[in-house]
């Protein structure tokens, strides 16, 4: 008897085991030597982050369990017991429901993101932990408190999800593709020929201004577009620039030389 995995099942895992599989990547780069795009200078990890990557690691295994169970919730009761499988819609259909569930996703969090910034209590007790990061690097994307897991990603997967009526298949696809553009975003690299790049302006460098003291007020679009921020006045442009020493830089462009530079 041939063991079949349910789509499912499918679209709850495969995204964790990407989580992973991409951040594997980005650790192989870095043994490789490529402090020439960094967006940091490595000894920054040690001294500005205030959590070790193991710590790190453990708190993103723990959202990562409460995000499976989430979401076998919901396709427990959206389920159907017939057994019969949603037939895939035309390829057109899913790229459509691949561009409004991005832009669902993307309002979801932008909002939820400001408002953990808004409110004092949320940021200092939820927030802050995902701020500890001072310099990103790839695993620590999903660095956060459980219950900011679970606001920003699980309920914005699921919002997405259910608004656009994709199928599990798709959905397979579509929260694989979002876990790769977090983990990118905050990868802490500026690559050559990354094609993220060159369709998203809300990336590596742009997420890393709103990671820093002086960008923490700006910058809450994740993980796709840069709408809302434009749209509603929260968009810090930059520069990238040659670092001394190697690498590169963001720099913002309308911030005061003097305010940065008491947060360098």
């Amino acid at each position: 008897m041939a063991f079949a995995v349910s789509d499912e099942l499918l679209g709850t895992f495969v995204p964790i085991a990407v989580y992973w599989l991409y951040s594997a990547l980005y650790i192989v780069l870095d043994g490789m030597g490529i402090d020439g795009y960094r967006l940091h200078p490595k000894g920054e990890e040690a001294t500005k982050n205030v959590v070790s990557k193991w710590t790190v690691v453990k708190g993103v295994l723990v959202q990562q369990g409460f995000q499976i169970a989430v979401s076998l919730l919901l396709f427990t009761i959206i389920g159907d017991d017939s057994g019969i499988v949603r037939k895939q819609p035309p390829a057109l259909v899913i790229a459509v429901q691949f561009i409004i569930a991005m832009f669902v996703m993307d309002t979801w969090q932008y909002f939820m993101h400001r408002y953990m910034h808004i409110n004092k209590f949320l940021y200092k007790h939820v927030h802050s932990k995902h701020h500890t990061l001072v310099v990103p690097y790839a695993f620590g994307a999903l660095y956060n408190h459980p219950l900011e897991g679970l606001i920003l990603d699980t309920i914005g997967g699921a919002l997405s999800f259910l608004i656009v009526g994709m199928t599990p298949k798709t959905a397979i696809f579509f929260f694989s593709f979002a876990t790769i553009k977090t983990v990118d975003d905050h990868c802490g690299l500026w690559l050559p020929g990354n094609i993220l790049h060159v369709f998203f302006s809300n990336n590596s460098a742009y997420h890393d201004i709103h990671h820093q003291l002086y960008g923490n007020k700006y910058n809450f679009s994740q993980p796709f577009f840069v709408m809302w921020d434009k749209i509603l006045g929260t968009y810090m442009p930059y520069t990238l620039e040659n670092r001394k020493g190697g690498g590169y830089e963001a720099r913002p462009i309308k911030l005061n030389l003097a305010e940065q530079s008491k947060t360098d």
